[in-house]
């Protein structure tokens, strides 16, 4: 089953989730930016959700920037992306939680 994992290379929650699924090919959002296409996708598929709003990133920007759109949020400041976003045989989860390890096998 192919697997593939957003998130930053930087993000303590990213390390054990790339720890517990190897085989899951990784990119780095900062290296390697989500397009548009792909940012919206994520929004239709968790909506509002995706912007994590309780980050450090968030509490950094001004009232203005915060009433933007999150497809305009997440393309300048990717960090704002809930992580990590995992897609394994075309399921879509969001997060490291135990509901997600638990729907992807992992103990």
């Amino acid at each position: 089953m192919t697997q593939t994992l957003l998130g930053l290379k930087t993000c303590d929650t990213c390390r054990k989730a790339r720890k517990a699924l190897p085989e899951a090919s990784f990119r780095d959002i900062r290296e390697t930016p989500l397009t548009e296409g792909e940012i919206g996708a994520l929004l239709n598929e968790f909506g509002e959700v995706l912007v994590n709003k309780s980050s450090t990133t968030w509490r950094g920007l001004s009232d203005v920037e915060r009433t933007q759109p999150a497809s305009a949020l997440l393309a300048t400041h990717p960090a704002l992306m809930k992580r990590p976003v995992i897609q394994s045989g075309g399921v879509w989860y969001l997060g490291w939680t135990p509901a997600v390890r638990a729907a992807l096998g992992v103990a």
